[in-house]
């Protein structure tokens, strides 16, 4: 069997790209999840380790190697896994096959992947890095905007908000709070806070 592995951070990101020539491919498995959170944590990686130890797995395709992850020591795991068990990996975008037709590692592929897997975690850090320098600047020309003191805003309010409905919905569906907070775009404590407000309307 044939796999391509879809993988997006945010429900609001497009996968268009990462879908060309899908009829090509026998399985499609799609994760909604950062890339910061470990391969064999994923939903959608759970499924494609389970498949891969019951033998069917035959080549996971990925379309590129940060849709793989953005975290180097587990991408290089991951493709340690797969190699161990004689599944090529192939990253579509880059023409990159993990193992060569023989079965044997593919020596310039893994040169190129370690180069690229720690590109992918240098952008993960420096999007983190900007996100903090923009609070920072906003904060010291007296633009940052949080909640003013005092203030509250009722519970169906807070509920309604587009990104803590779509929080409500992952949640009900089983994910993690830190899954959540990852695929949503919200802090933990909201999320939290999120989980809190539906069991006590639960329980009224």
């Amino acid at each position: 069997m044939r796999v391509l592995y879809v993988r997006k951070s945010t429900i609001e990101q497009n996968t268009d790209r990462q879908k060309v020539n899908v009829n090509d491919f026998d399985y499609l498995i799609e994760d909604t999840i950062s890339g910061n959170v470990l391969f064999t944590d994923r939903p959608g990686g759970k499924k494609i380790i389970k498949l891969t130890d019951d033998g069917i797995i035959k080549e996971l395709n990925v379309w590129s190697i940060d849709r793989m992850g953005r975290n180097l020591k587990d991408i290089l795991l991951t493709i340690e896994y797969f190699n161990i068990n004689k599944v090529p990996v192939r990253f579509i975008n880059q023409g990159i096959r993990t193992l060569n037709e023989d079965g044997t590692e593919n020596s310039i592929g893994k040169l190129i992947i370690n180069i690229l897997a720690s590109v992918a975690e240098m952008e993960r850090t420096q999007i983190r890095e900007r996100q903090l320098q923009g609070i920072e600047l906003a904060k010291a020309r007296k633009i940052y905007k949080g909640r003013a003191n005092g203030t509250k805003e009722d519970t169906l309010t807070f509920l309604s908000k587009p990104k803590n409905k779509k929080a409500i919905d992952l949640i009900k569906k089983g994910y993690k709070n830190i899954e959540v907070s990852r695929i949503v775009g919200l802090h933990p404590n909201t999320v939290t806070k999120i989980k809190r407000k539906i069991q006590l309307d639960i329980e009224k």
